[in-house]
């Protein structure tokens, strides 16, 4: 056999090798679950049993998702951030390097603002905040912060 050949050989073994270890991944940790609007998905990491209990006993349990609140509500968003949240859990929980209680992090916390507005908006257009006056934007959860978990 040539060392083109070996050469060949070796990277499509290593290849199938990331490839196997990737899929096995991928359904160890039920990766697949997390396409889906299922709140069951959030707690497939146990990490996320008090956020889903404190959600079940919310206001909004009966009216939202976690994927209603914590996604933007254009397919490209959505799933951009489930892309972009997806990497950073993984990376956070195999190298154990997140907080805890687990803390939302202001991108998120950005995504959640806006689906406040997204679905209140026949509610909050009065309270438009754009005025000389007022300098800032609406804000939901200063005041309504555990609306949509008990804390």
């Amino acid at each position: 056999m040539s060392n083109f050949s070996k050469l060949n050989l070796l990277i499509l073994v290593l290849f199938g090798v990331v490839i196997g270890l990737g899929c096995y991944s991928f359904i160890y940790a039920k990766g697949y679950s997390y396409m889906s609007d299922d709140p069951k998905a959030c707690v497939n990491c146990h990490i996320m049993r008090e956020n889903m209990d404190s959600w079940q006993k919310s206001a909004h349990h009966h009216v939202a998702k976690c994927n209603d609140c914590h996604l933007p509500h254009n397919i490209v968003g959505k799933y951009a951030v489930k892309a972009l949240n997806g990497w950073n859990h993984s990376v956070a929980f195999t190298l154990q390097n997140f907080h805890e209680p687990i803390l939302i992090k202001e991108h998120s916390l950005k995504v959640v603002k806006s689906s406040c507005l997204n679905c209140h908006q026949p509610m909050v257009q009065a309270m438009d905040r754009t005025d000389k006056n007022h300098n800032e934007e609406a804000n939901c959860l200063h005041c309504h912060r555990g609306v949509g978990h008990v804390r």
